[in-house]
């Protein structure tokens, strides 16, 4: 479960330290108000991010996945209800990621093939299958440890003490456990960061575009299946 291991196989976690690009993503929504909250922030600062979406949720709120997409964002797959994959059978993992994958699908049409496993839990067998469905795994290197709701603030806190330059960092928009997260104090801490490492000479970046750096050959597939 650690986020940056390799010993199971390749993911991304983000560029070499010192790139002057980051990557902000967003687990487990969509999510009412705060994925509509945070389009409008970072709208407001012309950013685009990577939201990793829950098919249920997807199923759920059809009309938030498709207000992600339309502002420009890239969306990922997070599976359909977010268990840990690490203790599930093969067949419950492509169960999980191709419901998901038809969730989004059925709501947004063409998406990339980006993946996150929840909690970050993998094995080998995991990223086997997420690879024999065409899918990226995407893990990070900095997380802001925000599912707790802790106060903005401690959110940015902790976010800073990890940022080097080429991180992917990880935020949270929803919760996994029912729709309806309380994710407030994530919305103002991502107004802040913005508004923080621009003033830095930062630029933020979708996956899709720091992973297009990285290797031009790992350039995310849209599907349009």
């Amino acid at each position: 479960m650690a986020p940056t291991g390799q010993c199971y196989g390749k993911t991304f976690t983000g560029l070499s330290r010192g790139s002057r690009q980051l990557a902000l993503t967003y687990d487990d929504g969509p999510n009412d108000p705060h994925t509509l909250r945070l389009l409008e922030v970072l709208a407001k600062h012309s950013v685009h991010a990577t939201f990793f979406l829950i098919g249920r949720y997807v199923r759920q709120r059809p009309d938030i996945a498709r207000e992600i997409v339309q502002a420009g964002h890239v969306v990922g797959n997070h599976t359909f209800t977010h268990p840990l994959l690490t203790f599930k059978s093969e067949k419950e993992i492509k169960q999980q990621l191709a419901d998901c994958r038809a969730a989004l699908q059925e709501s947004i049409g063409a998406h990339c093939n980006l993946f996150r496993p929840p909690f970050g839990g993998r094995r080998p067998a995991v990223l086997r299958i997420a690879r024999e469905l065409n899918l990226e795994p995407i893990l990070w290197n900095v997380t802001g440890y925000d599912w707790t709701a802790p106060p903005a603030a401690t959110i940015e806190r902790r976010v800073a003490t990890q940022i080097r330059g080429g991180n992917v960092i990880l935020l949270h928009d929803g919760g996994h456990q029912q729709l309806g997260a309380d994710r407030s104090q994530t919305v103002i801490a991502t107004d802040h960061l913005i508004a923080r490492y621009k003033s830095e000479g930062f630029e933020f970046v979708t996956i899709q575009r720091m992973m297009s750096k990285s290797d031009p050959a790992l350039q995310p597939l849209v599907r349009n299946e």
